[in-house]
């Protein structure tokens, strides 16, 4: 099948290299000529593991192309893709402009019936907002041509996209037709995920707003599991419980279950803190009060400050002058990806007290570096062991699998003062007692 993918950000360019990879014949939009000339040039601008070589071959073999030329894109695909950013506005809510923008471009070039897909991650509405736009368009060229508007979320986790995009464990569609056993859109749907979908029927159709509603619902529902547990971390550090072993005695319930039930120093990324500040203000903009999510939102907030607390309390309040060593920099593992990072709020808490930081990240060294740029209390040291040496104490905000199982004699041996503060619960306290550690976990 042709398709267009207008937006080659993180979601755009994974489910453009995935449907290139099955045979289905891409072509990617986007307004930055950088970054398209760059993607010819097999230079991929987010790290996710497998994706630069998916993107190289199925570009060699012509299946993929890149081009900031929208005409030569809508000419192209029967299925026009929307995947364009959705950043929070000053009020909280998604931000529209470029999914009205695209929609817009489309409808200004189309000159044979369109299915357009909003992929982008937005409220419930949309895609009524995205048919006015182009309906509005289309009657001011003086031409009637048809289209539809679905919705189809994405559900992928960064540092495993590519396999979920590969192995799906669910393909929502959202459309409005009535008549669902004959209907375009399903059936074109239907064709394009038919190679992701042979050993069972991963398809779930339904209405377009509830289509848009489950992506949020989906991503605000984990984000409440982990401040659930981060709030129970907190409890069992003031009662003398493990929160160790009160996740072990959960999650061994189905109806419970371990996923994302691990407490840690806050989540952060590009989707649930977005999420969850969107879908509130959609509650409030219609006079629906959303306390779960104002609790889900402030708890976050508060746990991204739990490390530097624990420092603080640890030295006494004296951290001026102090060198911290920070293993971990991007929101989680097998990402470089640093936006509301844990990591972030930390290091400018400890520079506003005066203390200097000595980070190491596998992957998000540059992203670091374009955030921050040089400063005299940032050093980005180029191994584990180099940002911790002469330090004052390890602070760990990534589970990088790398960080699983150091030399802790020379750990030891590095650190001035032999004290780790674990946001991510990786090792087992009374281990690291036995070897000489002072260590600090969350809720243990």
């Amino acid at each position: 099948m042709k398709v267009t993918v207008f937006g080659i950000g993180y979601v755009g360019l994974v489910q453009a290299a995935v449907l290139a990879e099955v045979g289905h014949d891409v072509v990617c939009v986007d307004i930055d000529q950088n970054k398209v000339d760059n993607l010819k040039r097999g230079i991929i601008p987010i790290y996710e593991p497998g994706l630069e070589s998916i993107v190289k071959e199925n570009s060699e073999a012509g299946r993929l192309r890149f081009t900031t030329d929208a005409a030569e894109g809508i000419a192209h695909g029967t299925l026009q893709f929307i995947a364009v950013g959705t950043p929070p506005d000053e009020d909280g809510s998604a931000d529209l402009q470029y999914v009205l923008a695209v929609a817009s471009t489309i409808a200004e070039h189309m000159e044979d019936r369109k299915i357009i897909v909003n992929k982008s991650t937005v409220p419930v509405g949309t895609a009524d907002k995205v048919a006015a736009k182009v309906a509005e368009v289309l009657q001011k060229r003086g031409v009637q041509l048809e289209f539809s508007v679905a919705s189809n979320p994405e559900f992928l986790k960064e540092g495993a996209a590519v396999n979920d995009c590969m192995r799906p464990d669910r393909i929502v569609v959202g459309t409005d037709s009535a008549d669902l056993k004959n209907n375009h859109v399903i059936d074109t749907m239907k064709e394009l995920y038919a190679p992701f979908n042979r050993n069972h029927d991963r398809m779930i159709f339904m209405d377009v707003r509830s289509a848009e509603l489950t992506k949020y619902a989906a991503n605000c529902m984990l984000a409440t599991k982990i401040s659930f547990m981060n709030e129970m971390a907190g409890l069992a550090d003031r009662l003398g419980a493990d929160i160790e072993m009160v996740r072990q005695g959960i999650g061994s319930d189905p109806r419970i279950g371990f996923h994302f039930i691990y407490p840690g120093c806050g989540y952060g990324g590009s989707c649930f803190p977005k999420d969850v500040q969107a879908l509130k203000r959609t509650a409030e903009d219609i006079d629906f009060e959303p306390l779960i999510l104002r609790a889900v939102e402030e708890r976050n907030a508060q746990q991204k400050n739990v490390l530097f607390t624990k420092l603080s309390t640890h030295f006494n309040g004296q951290l001026a002058g102090r060198t911290i060593a920070l293993w971990g920099l991007a929101f989680k593992p097998n990402t470089d990806d640093m936006r509301d990072a844990p990591s972030r709020v930390l290091m400018e808490s400890l520079w506003q007290a005066g203390a200097t930081v000595q980070a190491y990240d596998p992957e998000a060294m540059e992203e670091a570096q374009r955030i921050y740029g040089l400063r005299d209390d940032l050093t980005l040291s180029g191994t584990p062991q180099a940002a911790i040496k002469g330090a004052d104490a390890l602070v760990i905000c990534t589970e990088w699998r790398q960080f699983r199982a150091p030399d802790f004699d020379q750990l030891r041996e590095l650190l001035k003062e032999p004290v780790i503060f674990d946001g991510r619960n990786m090792y087992e306290p009374e281990r690291m007692r036995q070897k000489g550690f002072t260590y600090y976990a969350i809720g243990r």
